[in-house]
């Protein structure tokens, strides 16, 4: 089969080499099968209080397999290359998975994963480590919530008042391909001052829903935008999951299909520094790909910019994460070629605003 420009840069880039620059989106290769461990998925960022940019995935033999383990890499501020992966999560005889990475306002990173005890997502806990030196060492685990079947994707916001809200979802079934019904999201919230975790009510859905992630528009009022749960079957109704909280996130309504096509697929959704809000997802029903940006300038109440920033549609652009740096920078990484390539996409706001597919 013939690849495409893009296909064979991905094969020729070395470790960190810019893969694609199309003006004012910069899209970088991060690391990919010339480290040990084909599976490569999915893929988290954060920027750090010095600056240095940290990626978390978990890799290994593939999706289910018990040697799997989460590891860290790190760019430093003012610097182009990432580091050599580091070990930060493997607990013998169990499959490690779903690594984030988030740094508190009180300068703790901290690294949530989820742990496996089966053969299938259904069968996990959350676990959890903090660094007191900026992600250079880790603590012993402790586990956030015993409950079977909770698993974590998202980095966690800082509320009005000061707690954390972390977005973490029970996922149910037996079936690899296909997750029932009562499939659903939550939040825990932690209080920094009690180092406690109290979980909220649940968002139902019709078919299920998973990987939250929320935005704080009020004191009160919070949205978030879920992945939608079911099987991987060709559907012309698949969407994304929207669900409403009016009580600063403890109780959440129904979650409902928003306008927004999901292909069973993760998302990312964030508040930008202006207020601005940003939606990173795949614009499609079945497939991950393309890679789409969409912004709101008003609160969710309308998404008039949008841009896609990863083409190839013979490739997935799978798991996007967005953050926005200090400086405005806002990163988007993702994984490609099948989970087996960590990808960065680097813009400014400006690159997605005027733009309208």
């Amino acid at each position: 089969m013939k690849q495409t420009q893009l296909g064979l840069l991905l094969v020729l880039a070395v470790f960190a080499a810019p893969v694609m620059a199309d003006d004012d989106v910069k899209i970088e290769k991060v690391i990919g099968t010339e480290h040990p461990g084909e599976y490569k998925h999915p893929a988290c960022i954060t920027e750090l209080d010095n600056g240095d940019l940290f990626i978390t995935y978990y890799g290994g033999g593939g999706e289910y397999e018990d040697e799997s383990k989460v590891y860290g890499i790190r760019r430093k501020k003012g610097e182009t290359t990432w580091s050599e992966p580091q070990l930060l999560a493997d607990t013998p005889f169990r499959g490690e998975g779903n690594g984030i990475v988030w740094q508190a306002p009180d300068g703790l990173v901290w690294l949530f994963y989820v742990q496996r005890y089966g053969d299938t997502w259904s069968e996990t806990r959350i676990k959890a480590k903090i660094s007191e030196d900026g992600a250079h060492t880790w603590s012993d685990s402790m586990v956030l919530d015993f409950e079977m079947g909770t698993m974590a994707r998202g980095r966690p916001i800082v509320l009005n008042n000061g707690n954390y809200l972390l977005p973490v979802y029970h996922e149910a079934g037996s079936d690899r391909e296909q997750m029932t019904a009562e499939t659903a999201s939550f939040f825990l919230v932690h209080d920094p001052k009690t180092r406690t975790w109290t979980p909220t009510k649940r968002i139902f859905s019709k078919i299920g829903n998973l990987q939250p992630e929320p935005v704080q528009i009020t004191d009160d009022y919070l949205v978030a935008y879920c992945r939608v749960a079911g099987d991987y079957e060709p559907s012309e109704t698949r969407f994304m999951i929207r669900a409403e909280s009016h009580d600063g996130g403890m109780t959440w309504s129904k979650g409902e299909d928003s306008q927004f096509p999901n292909p069973n697929a993760a998302l990312s959704f964030i508040k930008l520094q202006n207020g601005h809000l940003l939606l990173a997802y795949n614009d499609n029903m079945n497939d991950r790909n393309p890679l789409t940006i969409a912004i709101s300038e008003d609160n969710d109440k309308t998404w008039t910019h949008k841009r896609d920033i990863g083409t190839d549609m013979k490739n997935t652009y799978a798991y996007p994460m967005a953050i926005q740096a200090k400086d405005g920078t806002i990163y988007v990484v993702y994984t490609t070629d099948v989970r087996k390539t960590v990808m960065l996409s680097t813009f400014q706001e400006d690159a997605i605003l005027g733009h309208t597919k």
